[in-house]
């Protein structure tokens, strides 16, 4: 998480200014013991509050690090700064019009800082506003022509809206304006579609060679690499790449893979069936929202695009609204037994209000994709008990091998090690084949392999589920014009691609540690072991 470097004002406690100093060069372990020792003696200082925020969203501790942004602001509602790091939480962590907020009220305080102007435009696109950011994207970028991010980010607005060749116009003006900037590399890679040259493998395998590159710059270039690499079918030096990336991004994580077992542990011993029986006829009645859920890289973007192409059905995004919802909840999940009726409604009633914003035409049905969803299948069920909810289903070696080759903006922490990504596979399964004991039949499941070789009839069998007649655009996706936001967004723009199906069996002697970690969802994954 990045606004403004971090900064103690000159003049300054040694402590802080050494703080400062580790922050900025990267080193995390000597930054935060010296913040936390700080702060005991002096909790006050919003200097040292904002730093220790920012190295909570550096590591990914975006909840902290809001806490601790709201409470300098709380303390000093003039710190600008703060409040444009608050801004940029907000949007990370899903929430784009509490993020223009706060932009407004940075703007006010600062009218001509053009900086926040690109978050704005980040902020605007995530409700779906594309052509107002665009537009600022345009302003900020004829303002200020040499800033390889902005172009980097207008590139990501461009690619979304489907002008790829623009988009790719602007990675290359980033690339120009910044070579060792690895992000903007992997996010020419990361169009899935776009085929990098020799001379492009030779700048880029340069920069690696590099000893002052900085940690974010390396794994993004590895990570750009092995899509290269496996391009070329140059299997051992992809995932050499790829392996080298995952470590280097693992390292800045703190993720413990155990917990992610517990929470579900603790999710499957409330959701029993005396719970949903109880419940029966509680919750908001509206049918409106069609959840598709389940592991990243598994089809997701694919189903929606075809649902999306149904005049019925909008597509959206993956929105943080049920996470978020479900974060306000008492003690959730262990207490998820104790909601009342009201409780249960007005969080259904919450999540329709919350996700209006993004609803762009009078559909009467939308989407919303976010797969992560799946770990609150049992709250949306009770909450929205009209609403659709599909599980989109990938082989757990294409699907978790899909996601060690992808590098997520945020979030999906799992993803970075193999034994990881096994271990919140099956506990993914564990937890769907649970729902599908206790409420037979709620979810429809969408095996992307079964999607690939009978299009039509997954997308019939589909359409029955959402009790949607059939409409032949919905076999032509491809046609559907519509921002998509996910790593997919150029893929479903084409036919069906059957490689995708396959791709991970070149990589299958290097995946031991997915295997073991896997166990018996390796063989059990298509109704859960």
């Amino acid at each position: 998480m990045t606004g403004s470097p971090a900064a103690a004002p000159a003049g300054y406690d040694p402590r802080l200014m050494a703080a400062a100093a580790a922050l900025n060069a990267n080193d995390l372990a000597r930054a935060e013991p010296l913040l936390r020792e700080y702060l005991k003696q002096d909790p006050f200082d919003v200097f040292a509050i904002r730093m220790l925020a920012e190295l909570a969203g550096r590591i990914g501790r975006m909840r902290d690090a809001e806490t601790l942004l709201r409470r300098a602001l709380e303390l000093a509602p003039d710190f600008t700064a703060a409040r444009s790091n608050l801004a940029l939480v907000l949007y990370r962590t899903g929430r784009p019009v509490e993020a223009m907020e706060e932009l407004d009220q940075v703007r006010r305080e600062e009218p001509d800082e053009m900086a926040y102007a690109n978050l704005r435009a980040a902020a605007l696109g995530g409700v779906g506003e594309f052509d107002e950011a665009l537009a600022l994207y345009q302003r900020v970028l004829d303002e200020r022509p040499a800033h390889p991010k902005v172009w980097m980010s207008y590139g990501h607005m461009l690619k979304t809206v489907g002008r790829l060749d623009d988009s790719i116009a602007a990675y290359r003006r980033a690339i120009d304006l910044r070579p060792e900037l690895g992000e903007v590399w992997w996010s020419l890679a990361n169009l899935k579609t776009y085929s990098f040259d020799d001379a492009d493998l030779a700048a880029m395998e340069a920069m690696l060679a590099r000893d002052d590159l900085s940690q974010e710059d390396r794994f993004h270039f590895d990570f750009a690499l092995g899509k290269a690499r496996e391009d070329r079918g140059e299997a051992d030096a992809a995932f050499a790449h790829y392996l080298a990336g995952n470590g280097l991004r693992r390292e800045l994580l703190h993720y413990d893979v155990s917990e992610n077992t517990a929470r579900i542990d603790r999710m499957i011993a409330q959701a029993t069936p005396g719970l949903f029986a109880a419940h029966e006829g509680d919750g908001c009645d509206a049918p409106d929202p069609i959840f598709i859920l389940g592991m990243p890289r598994a089809g997701s973007t694919l189903i929606e695009q075809i649902l999306s192409s149904h005049s019925q059905v909008e597509g959206t995004s993956e929105l943080q609204d049920i996470p978020e919802l479900a974060r306000q909840l008492d003690e959730y999940p262990d207490r998820l037994g104790d909601l009342s009726a009201q409780q249960l409604r007005e969080t259904g009633e919450s999540y329709l209000k919350r996700t209006r914003i993004y609803r762009r035409t009078a559909k009467p049905l939308f989407i919303d994709k976010l797969p992560n969803n799946w770990m609150h299948t049992a709250l949306i069920h009770l909450a929205l008990p009209n609403a659709k909810i599909i599980d989109a289903r990938r082989h757990p070696l294409g699907c978790c091998f899909s996601n060690f080759k992808q590098h997520f903006a945020r979030g999906q922490s799992f993803s970075y090690d193999l034994s990881d990504l096994g271990t919140y596979y099956r506990n993914y399964v564990r937890l769907m084949a649970h729902i599908d004991a206790v409420l037979p039949g709620r979810v429809h499941r969408v095996i992307y392999e079964d999607m690939v070789e009978d299009t039509e009839g997954e997308v019939r069998r589909l359409l029955d589920y959402c009790g949607l007649p059939f409409e032949e655009a919905c076999l032509e996706f491809h046609r559907t014009e519509r921002a998509v936001r996910t790593a997919s967004s150029e893929q479903v723009r084409q036919p069906i691609y059957r490689g995708a199906t396959t791709a991970f069996e070149q990589f299958e002697p290097y995946l031991d540690p997915l295997v073991a970690a896997l166990g018996p969802a390796l063989e059990g994954w298509r109704t859960a072991p």
